[in-house]
C-alpha cells in the first residue's frame, strides 16, 4: 500500500539518523516520528560504505507485532524470521553507496512507542568488525477501528505470546509424490521424479528411497542436494531447502545386466526439520506426469494426497505431540517468576569446546537445550570420534573435529554422513573461538567454497 505509506509520511515527518561505523563507513536511517496502528511504514538506510567489498550483514530486530516485507535490497539476501530482518552479501556490490528499503506492517491492536535496533557486520582487512544502531523512538497512534479493549501497549505485547500450533498442524501441508517410474529409453531403465511441496518446511530434509537389489542409481536433478546412492538406498539431503515452494527431483534407476521385464516398486520418505522435532511422512506414488502439470491441478493433487498415517516425529532431545486439529489462538500473559539456575544432569566441563586460534572449522552433529550423557548418547550413532559442546544462543551444540581448511571439514561432513547413523551433520566456522558464519571465514581466509 504505498499511498498509505506516502500519506503518513507526509502527516508526521521523517527521523534521520546517522550512525559513523568506521573512518569510511557510516549509516543513514531514515524512519517516521509516528506511525499508525493497522498500517505499513517504510524504514529507509543508506549504508555509506566506502572502499568495502567484502563480506557484510546488516540486522535489525523487530517487536512482536510488527513484520517486514522487503522492497530494495541492493543486491544482498534478504530475510525475516523470528522478528529478526537480515541483508546479507557474500560481496558488496561496486560503488560508494547503497540504498536499502523495507516495509514494516503494524499490528493494528497496538499502540505505545518503540526503537529498531540493529548491528551492521563486515569484514574490513581480514577482520570481522560489528556496529550496533539504534533508531530514534517511533510512536504508534491506536486505531479507531476495533474494541479499545483489544488496544495493547507495544512493550506489554512482547510478553503476551499465543500458543504455538501442535507440529502435524504447523506441517500437515508438506507432501512428497512420487511419479510412477517411467523408461528412460535405455533398456530396463528407468526414471524417477519426485515432487516436494516444501510447506514451512526450510532446512535439513532428506529423501531416502529404497531401490530394488541390483538396480543402480544416478542422480539427474538435485535442486542443490546432495546425492548418494549407497546400500540399495538413494537420498537427496539438503541443509538449506530451495525458495520455490514446490519443485522436483529426478534419478535414473539403471536396471541390472543382461536382465529384462523387471518389476520397479520403490518405497520411500521425506523427512523435515520443524522447531526440533524431526518429522517423517511417506512418499506417496501416484499415475501422474510431473513434466508439464497444470498448476490448478497440482493444488488438488497435493491436497488430495494428505493423510496423517504413515507420519512420524523423531527428536533426540525434545519429544513433539502429534496434532492437526485447527486451535482457537488464546493470549496469556506470562507471570513474572523467580529464575532458579537448573542444575545440569552431567557435567558438561569435561567436555566443552575450548577456543583455538585463528579460523579453523568443525562439524556439528546435534544441538538440544538440555545437557545429555556425551559418551553414552553418540555411542549409539556410531561416533567414535571426540565430542565436544558448546553453549550457543540457548543451545547445547555438539561437534567434531578441527579444520583448517573449509574441504577438508566438508569432506568429513560427509564422511559422517556415509558412515554413520547422522545424516543432518554440517559445518560450522570459528575465528579466535567465536562462532562466525562460514562465508565470513572463507571470505576472511580467501579460500573456495565446495558444495
Amino acid at each position: 500500500m504505498p499511498s498509505i505509506v506516502t500519506v503518513l509520511y507526509n502527516l508526521v515527518g521523517i527521523t534521520l539518523l546517522s550512525f559513523l561505523i568506521g573512518n569510511d563507513v557510516a549509516l543513514n536511517v531514515n524512519v517516521p516520528k509516528a506511525v499508525n496502528a493497522g498500517s505499513e511504514f517504510d524504514v529507509e538506510v543508506i549504508l555509506k560504505k566506502g572502499n568495502l567489498s567484502g563480506f557484510a550483514r546488516l540486522q535489525q530486530d523487530l517487536p512482536m507485532g510488527l513484520t517486514a516485507q522487503l522492497v530494495e535490497s541492493s543486491l544482498g539476501d534478504f530475510s525475516f524470521d523470528e522478528q529478526k530482518l537480515r541483508f546479507v552479501w557474500l560481496r558488496l556490490p561496486e560503488g560508494k553507496e547503497m540504498r536499502l528499503v523495507y516495509r514494516v506492517k503494524v499490528d493494528e491492536r497496538l499502540k505505545g512507542s518503540f526503537t529498531l535496533k540493529g548491528t551492521f557486520a563486515y569484514v574490513d582487512n581480514n577482520e570481522r568488525k560489528t556496529a550496533e544502531f539504534q533508531t530514534s523512538t517511533i510512536s504508534i497512534n491506536p486505531s479507531t477501528r476495533i474494541d479499545p479493549n483489544l488496544i495493547v501497549d507495544i512493550n506489554e505485547f512482547q510478553t503476551i505470546i499465543p500458543p504455538q500450533a501442535p507440529v502435524g498442524f504447523v506441517a500437515s501441508n508438506v507432501r512428497c509424490i512420487r511419479q510412477t517410474p517411467i523408461p528412460s529409453g535405455a533398456e530396463n531403465d528407468y526414471l524417477v521424479k519426485l515432487l516436494v511441496n516444501k510447506g514451512n518446511a526450510q532446512k535439513f530434509a532428506k529423501i531416502e528411497e529404497d531401490v530394488p537389489e541390483g538396480f543402480t542409481a544416478e542422480a539427474i536433478e538435485t535442486k542443490d542436494a546432495v546425492f548418494t546412492f549407497k546400500d540399495q538406498k538413494v537420498k537427496f539431503l539438503w541443509m538449506n531447502l530451495p525458495a520455490e515452494p514446490r519443485f522436483v527431483v529426478s534419478y535414473k534407476l539403471i536396471a541390472p545386466d543382461g536382465k529384462g521385464n523387471i518389476t520397479v516398486s520403490l518405497k520411500g520418505t521425506f523427512s523435515y526439520l520443524v522447531g526440533e522435532a524431526t518429522r517423517v511422512i511417506d512418499i506417496i506414488q501416484k499415475d501422474i506426469d510431473l513434466t508439464n502439470i497444470d498448476p490448478a491441478a497440482l493444488d488438488g493433487l497435493i491436497s488430495s494426497t494428505f493423510s496423517t498415517e504413515g507420519a512420524n516425529i523423531i527428536s533426540g532431545f525434545t519429544p513433539y505431540s502429534e496434532g492437526g486439529i485447527d486451535i482457537p489462538i488464546e493470549y496469556k500473559k506470562i507471570e513474572d517468576k523467580p529464575k532458579r539456575k537448573a542444575k545440569p544432569e552431567f557435567d558438561m566441563e569435561p567436555f566443552m569446546l575450548m577456543p583455538e586460534k585463528g579460523v579453523y572449522y568443525r562439524v556439528q552433529i546435534a544441538a538440544g537445550h538440555k545437557p545429555i550423557d556425551i559418551k553414552r548418547y553418540f555411542t549409539r550413532y556410531n561416533i567414535k570420534y571426540d565430542v565436544r559442546t558448546e553453549k550457543h544462543e540457548g543451545w547445547y551444540k555438539y561437534s567434531i573435529g578441527s579444520f583448517k581448511e573449509y574441504k577438508e571439514a566438508r569432506d568429513f561432513r560427509i564422511l559422517i554422513w556415509n558412515s554413520t547413523r547422522i545424516n543432518d551433520a554440517f559445518v560450522t566456522a570459528y575465528n579466535n573461538g567465536t562462532r562466525i558464519t562460514v562465508q565470513e571465514a572463507l571470505m576472511i581466509t580467501s579460500q573456495k567454497w565446495y558444495r
